[in-house]
């Protein structure tokens, strides 16, 4: 199966810069839409950013014009480049994934999710 592996995360002060990086590692025959996503404490999880596999990109209201999501297909790889971050923003970012893989020797197209990596921003 595919696991999704993020990093990047980690402690910045206010204003500043984080980038993420996504990985689908595996046996991937083709990535379709992909996203970031994110989770604070005692909320729901919420989307940030989507991006299709052609680039088509999109962003909610309260990143716009602020995060940058992008992809690299050779790598199977997903960014998401986040600029001048709030303490409001502190939660843990979760990547999502629409593969199409080889498992057990057949083709398998679903959803995959990482594990998550968890910024704070603070002082």
């Amino acid at each position: 199966q595919v696991q999704l592996v993020e990093s990047g995360g980690g402690l910045v002060q206010p204003g500043g810069s984080l980038r993420l990086p996504c990985v689908a590692p595996g046996r991937i025959l083709s990535i379709y839409r992909m996203g970031w996503y994110r989770q604070a404490q005692g909320s729901q999880r919420e989307l940030v950013a989507p991006i299709t596999s052609g680039g088509y990109t999109n962003y909610v209201d309260f990143v716009k014009g602020r995060f940058t999501i992008s992809r690299d297909n050779d790598k199977n790889t997903v960014y998401l480049q986040m600029n001048a971050l709030n303490p409001e923003e502190k939660a843990d970012y979760y990547c999502n994934g629409d593969i199409l893989s080889v498992y057990s020797g057949l083709h398998n197209r679903m959803q995959h999710w990482g594990s998550g990596t968890p910024v704070t921003i603070s002082s």
